[in-house]
């Protein structure tokens, strides 16, 4: 099963960093446990605010709005957070994979499919319980600006699939 139909596209913020000649194959999104951390800090935060407010409530009311003050920074970080995972694709065509990432710098990370020699995935125990993976990649002796993809969401079907364009079964037009 593929993970992008033939008629789907690629979505305006990757479209613009794809060939003409290419034809894109998979484009996922990371998977929401990226968010995990910066969920946790935001509700740990916002009970850390609560209680503090509660046991200073008849102290300072100047420590109260600083506190406050300070959770609205927390979560102003964590909409940031959102945002920019909103943005980040991992993309793979019939020619390379692409990582694109950042809201307002935007880096892009992308080897030849040609080039890579060695490919596994790996799950956490948090990992395989949520449903997601990190690929490794390595090509032959060289440093590459995509070496590991973490948070993908179904890596094991991503990861056949990806072998399968990488390993192309050469007997299939034999049938």
């Amino acid at each position: 099963m593929r993970l992008v139909t033939p008629g789907d596209s690629a979505p305006a913020s990757v479209n613009k960093y794809l060939l003409p000649h290419e034809t894109q194959v998979i484009t996922v999104r990371r998977h929401p446990a990226v968010l995990m951390l910066p969920v946790g800090l935001v509700l740990g935060g916002l009970i850390l605010a609560g209680v503090l407010s509660n046991t200073l409530a008849s102290d300072a009311g100047t420590v109260i709005s600083w506190i406050w003050w300070g959770w609205l920074i927390l979560l102003a970080w964590f909409v940031w957070r959102v945002a920019e995972w909103s943005v980040d694709y991992f993309v793979i065509t019939n020619q390379r994979m692409l990582l694109t990432t950042g809201l307002i710098t935007r880096k892009v990370a992308m080897m030849p499919l040609a080039k890579v020699t060695d490919m596994s995935f790996k799950r956490t125990v948090a990992g395989r319980m949520l449903g997601y993976g990190e690929f490794v990649l390595e090509s032959a002796g060289q440093d590459q600006a995509l070496s590991a993809v973490p948070y993908l969401p179904y890596p094991e079907q991503l990861y056949l699939e990806v072998c399968e364009m990488i390993f192309p079964n050469k007997n299939a037009s034999d049938d």
